[in-house]
């Protein structure tokens, strides 16, 4: 005997047929706009080598244009708008209006005021994903879990479909979509570390986090992202420190990582120093790879007092031609001592508010995500501007956030 084909007519549904149910659709298009945002902060670089050429116009357009996608999509799901009142947000509410502040009085007005209303439809439409902040299925991690597989997955595809051009200077980059390496290895670390913590919080089956982490590792390595490295290891330490006592797993993960750990410096350690090095002098590696000079002149430029405490307005993050690659640095430079203030003020909140979120996997992810930026702050941007750290921030804050009695009943 067969099932019949549910079908809608005109008339109505036909008996048997099964709707999709609203809670459902509703979570989909979370989902969804979730992976815009996602794609917006994939900066589409013109001058990338890609598998399949793409007009430099139209993959701007695409990376642009996908926050307004992302933000007409939480217009349906989220109606009427509401919202959770919530310090972190209002905090990041702050930043965006200095920054616009600041861009008005900016040398290149357009492009500064242009970044200052990209920030702002950011943060709007991060707030108005709030509502979802609380779910006890953890839908935005596990969002952004498949959306960073998903983009492994396309970085993986490049290296063997032509790995000549995906290593061609001795660094993994996406080719398919232009991802630079330490993007590539940002995005690895980050699978990784949180894979490991939703497996030793017990929430992620053994098969899926070891396929990631075997999928993962290899093409952190080939980016040579040091920085990445580092804050992943951060990261998972100051987590798996939180659930110590709140799974055995996660004590024989610790004795396991000291025994390899011990045995790979005794072993290992040449090959690890080559890695570090990546073929760079000591000089050079003291330098932070000429960061430091970069630094140097921020710190020595002349300014008013406007521009101490305001900044000069939104950039590229670059200076005289050069990057930054220092968040402190660059939100000093862009958007003054202000703005710093309320970028620390973001981090303290979410690092103290998981300090005093029960012991648990959403405590473990949200010290694992802070403790991530944080390290990598140093030597990367984006907390002052839509990134994939700011991104990530936010889903740390929305972690250390409980359930309302209104959301339970």
């Amino acid at each position: 005997m067969t099932t019949p084909v549910a079908i809608r007519t005109p008339a109505g549904p036909k008996p048997g047929f099964r709707p999709v149910p609203v809670e459902r659709r509703r979570r989909r298009r979370v989902q969804l706009v979730w992976a815009m945002l996602t794609l917006n902060v994939l900066t589409f670089f013109p001058d990338s080598r890609l598998l399949l050429p793409i007009p430099g116009s139209v993959g701007k357009l695409i990376a642009q244009g996908s926050l307004l996608v992302a933000a007409m999509l939480v217009l349906s799901v989220n109606r009427p708008v509401r919202v959770r009142r919530s310090v972190y947000m209002f905090l990041a509410a702050l930043l965006v209006c200095e920054a616009v502040v600041s861009s008005m009085h900016a040398e290149f007005l357009l492009g500064a005021m242009y970044r200052s209303a990209r920030l702002f439809l950011f943060v709007a439409v991060l707030w108005m994903l709030s509502p979802w902040w609380t779910r006890k299925d953890l839908l935005l991690v596990r969002t952004h879990l498949k959306v960073l597989w998903f983009v492994i997955g396309t970085i993986a595809l490049g290296l063997l479909v032509s790995p000549g051009t995906a290593m061609a200077d001795n660094r993994l980059a996406g080719i398919i979509w232009p991802i630079p390496p330490t993007q590539a290895g940002h995005y690895s670390a980050m699978a990784i570390g949180l894979t490991a913590v939703l497996w030793m919080s017990g929430v992620l089956k053994r098969w899926v986090a070891l396929t990631s982490v075997v999928v993962c590792v290899p093409i952190l390595l080939l980016t040579h992202t040091r920085t990445a490295l580092v804050a992943l290891l951060a990261g998972a330490l100051i987590a798996g420190l939180s659930l110590f006592t709140y799974r055995s797993r996660v004590r024989k993960v610790f004795a396991i990582g000291i025994g390899v750990f011990s045995v790979g410096t005794l072993t290992l350690s040449s090959v690890v120093t080559t890695w570090l090095a990546r073929g760079q002098d000591a000089s050079q590696v003291a330098a932070l790879t000429g960061r430091r000079a970069v630094w140097d002149s921020i710190l020595a430029q002349p300014r008013s007092t406007f521009e101490t405490l305001f900044g000069f307005g939104l950039s590229n993050k670059s200076f005289n031609g050069l990057p930054i690659d220092s968040n402190w640095l660059g939100t000093y430079y862009d958007v003054g001592v202000l703005g710093a203030v309320f970028c620390i003020a973001m981090v303290l909140f979410v690092l103290i508010a998981a300090w005093f979120t029960p012991q648990g996997p959403r405590r473990a992810l949200a010290l694992f995500l802070v403790a991530y930026c944080v390290v990598a702050s140093f030597t990367e941007t984006g907390l002052s501007e839509a990134s994939s750290y700011l991104l990530e921030l936010t889903l740390a804050a929305s972690l250390v956030y409980s359930r309302t009695p209104q959301e339970d009943t």
